[in-house]
């Protein structure tokens, strides 16, 4: 009776284990700031996340760069499509291609900017010091 109670529990409590994961995406495209950024931001790239209770894993690559890669961050905006405050530094390989990657402890407030669409991925390189590729983190179910 034990095992078949213990059974039970588990089987119930299995889908809510699953469930507990939610899955983000990010295009990273060029953002020029100015007219003048042109000529230095170009690339493209992609970043995938999951959450698992307040741990959010991070991974993705990107390609194209005019100028090495020099840093990677997780920035908050205020709202969807405008930049804000960094969040937290990830790892990048210093190429014109490479990966980026990380984790983060989420906060109960950034785990709800991220469920609001308000967290993002920001690369920068040599020749574009102020941010080379951006890209929003949203649910796929949410992706425009």
């Amino acid at each position: 009776m034990r095992q078949l109670i213990g059974i039970v529990l588990i089987s119930a409590t299995a889908p809510l284990l699953a469930q507990s994961n939610k899955n983000y995406q990010a295009r990273l495209a060029p953002v020029p700031i100015d007219v003048a950024m042109q000529a230095t931001v170009a690339g493209m790239g992609s970043v995938k996340a999951i959450r698992a209770g307040n741990k959010l894993s991070l991974a993705g690559t990107f390609t194209g760069l005019r100028s090495p890669a020099t840093i990677a961050q997780l920035h908050k905006g205020p709202v969807t499509g405008v930049r804000g405050p960094v969040v937290a530094n990830l790892v990048v390989e210093k190429g014109t291609n490479g990966s980026i990657s990380g984790a983060v402890d989420l906060t109960p407030a950034l785990a709800d900017d991220l469920d609001k669409g308000r967290l993002y991925v920001e690369l920068h390189s040599e020749g574009a010091p102020d941010g080379n590729l951006w890209g929003w983190l949203l649910t796929p179910e949410n992706k425009r």
